[in-house]
């Protein structure tokens, strides 16, 4: 005897249904209409863009994969996309480090121990334009208070903001420097590491290294990820102190992708070229962000899941 299954039909809606789904609709349409004007729009335009000449003062001209073909023949764009790689390179990796280590020092026990964490924490609710006075200030090569410093003890000034081979390192520490927000992340993992585990390691006779290198690095490594792909993402993306400091120099040694991006859009008003570039870096971030993700499983430690 065969027996058929059919799939149940579903019910009709009732009018109570429908006036719930149009009242739920009325409610959230503030929001849909945002979305759609704000974000899908915008999306939907930059790809259009992209495939035209446009420079917002007469209407796009379709020239299919043109500006593609420009980025990827440009030597400018070769420059550009070594200097952002450089400094992704160091600038991520280098701030996780220094947030982490900041963090190690702050979760022990030293006096003063809640003013200096409110001093580490400082640099990320200062404006950028501030931030970025304050070092213009210090690191100047002419009045500059630490180059002031230096002529008065009789030794060299070093040109931190005008030398092509030193400009890089600069900016590198001066990232290290504003990396509050990371160090406040791994501060509270920090708390949360069970102190069993350092008791089992010091009962095993691991010493203070071992100990911070085997317990506490594997604890925050789902942590470490996290920032390390945050930084990728910002990396790729820095412009604001760079702008500020360097406009680019000297010598285009900090022309990061970026600022590159930027003079293409507002300076040379090649909108076209810009989202061109637009696209091309969400294609690059979206990739090291999925190379991150498919080699964390090598280094990452997740307290609760099964062996």
């Amino acid at each position: 005897m065969a027996f058929t299954l059919s799939r149940p039909r579903s019910a009709p809606l009732t009018r109570t249904d429908r006036r719930e789904m149009t009242v739920g609709l009325i409610l959230v349409s503030p929001w849909l209409l945002g979305f759609i004007l704000w974000t899908v729009y915008p999306l939907a335009a930059s790809i259009y863009y992209s495939l035209t000449r446009y420079d917002l003062l007469t209407p796009p001209v379709f020239i299919g994969l043109g500006n593609y073909r420009e980025v990827f023949t440009s030597v400018d764009v070769a420059l550009v996309a070594k200097n952002t790689l450089w400094w992704v390179a160091l600038s991520a990796p280098l701030g996780v480090v220094s947030a982490f280590l900041m963090a190690s020092l702050l979760n022990t026990r030293i006096m003063g121990r809640s003013v200096f964490r409110a001093i580490f924490f400082f640099p990320s609710i200062v404006p950028a334009v501030v931030t970025a006075m304050v070092w213009q200030f210090l690191l100047n090569a002419q009045y500059g208070a630490i180059n002031a410093t230096l002529s008065a003890l009789g030794l060299s000034t070093i040109p931190f903001l005008s030398s092509p081979t030193v400009v890089k390192p600069t900016l590198v520490l001066i990232h290290m420097w504003a990396q509050g927000s990371a160090m406040v992340i791994f501060l509270a993992t920090l708390q949360d590491v069970p102190k069993s585990l350092y008791d089992a390691a010091m009962i095993d006779g691991a010493n203070a290294f071992r100990r911070f290198w085997h317990v506490t690095v594997p604890m925050c490594s789902p942590v470490v990820l996290f920032n390390l792909v945050m930084g990728f993402i910002a990396g790729f993306q820095y412009f604001t102190m760079p702008w500020l400091l360097t406009q680019g120099g000297p010598n285009r040694a900090t022309e990061f992708y970026a600022l590159y991006l930027y003079r293409n859009a507002f300076l040379f008003l090649r909108m076209g070229k810009a989202a061109a570039l637009a696209w091309l870096l969400f294609i690059v971030v979206v990739t090291f962000t999925v190379i991150l993700f498919r080699t964390s499983g090598r280094w990452v430690y997740y307290s609760g899941e099964a062996d």
